[in-house]
């Protein structure tokens, strides 16, 4: 199993500057932004599509410093009522998926996105209750709107032998991990998810239960935490609209591994995964408003290389 890093909290160095500082670390794996939300900085899809020599560099540039790429990151919202929005973000996803064939990475991380509640409205629609009785069926106009799209994805995903790991998200259709196996379901087994716990822990999601749940369908995983702060929890619950950067007045934050459930809990995370057939990558996805990206970042990596199991299991001679 391999600590990664998704870059963004770094994209204030060089690339190159930032393998090495995260090889120095212990980090074996990156994931890269290549458009959507996390953006580019490391990895301009635009400049390796297509461009073997620019991929020669980028794959002798990893291996000098012993990391591979883990997978690309592209989360935006293709399925936006905004038609031109809606093409971007469809866009980026499918050529993210490209340039993934292209370096031989397996695996892209994205979100389902969100549509509208119906044909005709303008802005995505978040529905969380089935009542009163149009929220229900705007619900499963959403479905209709996600399966037509992510079949055809899915389709481009097997063409190019690339795994798509959705994110599950607050304000995406696919927020956990039910919805998750019912988009799996309606379309192939390219599409899973990027196991990030830091939106299940206030959703009071059952980490270890999702992970069992999920099984094989989990193609990627983020280390992140979130911590629960009761004294806002219990006046407001958890769907709290308070700004990230208001910390004292949210009911929950997102925090550095460790901040949030300390190192027994993540390490029956890593064990969990391990059960159920998943030995890849923990990404490290930095958003903790309480402390420094770097400092936030090692912190979470010194706690990890104490969790992850680093051989695969011998024998069961006792058994």
């Amino acid at each position: 199993m391999d600590i990664g890093v998704h870059t963004p909290p770094l994209y204030g160095e060089p690339l190159e500057e930032a393998l090495g500082y995260l090889a120095d670390k212990g980090v074996s794996a990156i994931e890269p932004g290549v458009g959507g939300y996390p953006g580019d900085t490391h990895l301009p899809r635009g400049e390796y599509l297509d461009d073997e020599d620019a991929q020669a560099e980028l794959h002798a540039l990893l291996e000098d410093h012993e990391i591979r790429l883990s997978a690309l990151a592209t989360h935006n919202n293709p399925l936006h009522p905004d038609e031109d929005r809606a093409a971007s973000a469809d866009t980026e996803l499918r050529e993210a998926i490209r340039l993934a064939d292209q370096l031989d990475v397996g695996t892209i991380t994205c979100f389902s996105g969100l549509p509208a509640g119906g044909p005709a409205d303008q802005v995505p629609n978040w529905v969380t209750a089935p009542w009163p009785a149009e929220h229900a069926d705007a619900h499963e106009y959403q479905w209709d709107v996600a399966t037509t799209y992510w079949r055809d994805l899915a389709d481009h995903a097997e063409a190019h032998d690339v795994d798509v790991a959705i994110e599950m998200h607050p304000n995406m259709l696919v927020y956990e991990p039910t919805g998750m196996e019912r988009l799996r379901a309606a379309t192939n087994d390219r599409i899973g998810a990027n196991f990030d716990p830091s939106h299940l822990y206030w959703q009071g999601i059952s980490i270890t239960d999702a992970i069992r749940y999920l099984g094989d369908a989990i193609h990627h995983v983020h280390a992140k935490d979130t911590r629960v702060y009761e004294e806002e929890s219990r006046v407001k619950g958890v769907l709290d609209t308070t700004a990230y950067d208001d910390e004292p007045n949210r009911s929950w934050l997102f925090r550095s591994v460790g901040y949030g459930h300390g190192e027994e809990h993540w390490k029956d995370i890593v064990s969990t995964l391990r059960m159920v057939g998943y030995d890849d990558v923990l990404s490290i996805e930095h958003e903790d408003s309480l402390t420094s990206s770097t400092e936030g970042l090692e912190k979470a990596i010194e706690l990890l290389q104490r969790a992850i199991f680093a051989d695969q299991p011998g024998e069961a001679y006792w058994a």
